[in-house]
């Protein structure tokens, strides 16, 4: 029976992070619903052009939308094979039903669930503040990596800008937006003993760390 991990997390917990560092260490397929969405929209799909309209708004793309991107990644070969951590899904209880109906038709079901945490303050501090450079992309943040030079790429001197969804006000948002909506998800799988929490507030290995000893368990 194939493996699923859901890996849990509000924007700036690290989720996405270990994800990647779960993804390489158990050879699991690594699907990411925020990799899905940026995928659609940049090949301006019509799935990709209405998820975006709640994006820009710092506001969850509704679950047909999500399931239906899911359901692609899910069905293909390399995710049939041995499974595959989920990243940013599900978020609701009613995604969580649809993953488990969906997972059965490949025959795998959710094996654990790890939920990685943080204060709402550190997350609004991780994540607004995030800055791009216009010519090449370029990554800067105003407290955790700065420009040289306000408002200049360090590296090509092209102007830096900020994305609607990186801007603080959208961020405080989103955050508060995913506590809301998805703390009930986080109780679906409580109840069913599938919940781990681990402290994201920890350096990368640690969490790291922590995250592969529960998953032994």
């Amino acid at each position: 029976m194939s493996t699923y991990i859901v890996l849990l997390g509000p924007p700036g917990a690290g989720k996405g992070t270990q994800a990647k560092i779960l993804a390489d260490t158990t050879k699991l397929a690594h699907i990411s619903s925020g990799d899905l969405f940026r995928e659609n929209i940049q090949n301006q799909t019509e799935l990709g052009k209405q998820a975006k309209s709640y994006m820009d708004k710092g506001e969850l793309v509704p679950d047909d939308l999500t399931i239906a991107m899911i359901r692609e990644r899910i069905s293909c070969a390399e995710c049939n094979k041995g499974g595959a951590i989920l990243d940013g899904f599900p978020r609701t209880p009613a995604q969580a039903d649809a993953l488990e109906k969906m997972l059965g038709e490949y025959g795998g079901q959710v094996n654990a669930v790890p939920y990685v945490t943080a204060a709402e303050s550190i997350l609004i501090e991780r994540t607004g503040g995030r800055w791009l450079c216009r010519e090449t992309g370029h990554v800067y943040h105003e407290k955790f990596s700065p420009p040289k030079q306000t408002g200049v790429c360090d590296i090509d001197g092209s102007e830096l800008y900020q994305r609607d969804d990186d801007k603080k006000e959208t961020v405080t948002k989103r955050i508060r937006v995913y506590f809301e909506q998805t703390m009930p998800l986080v109780e679906y799988y409580r109840q069913r003993g599938r919940l781990i929490e681990i402290n994201g507030v920890q350096p990368v290995e640690q969490v790291t760390s922590e995250l592969l000893e529960a998953l032994k368990k």
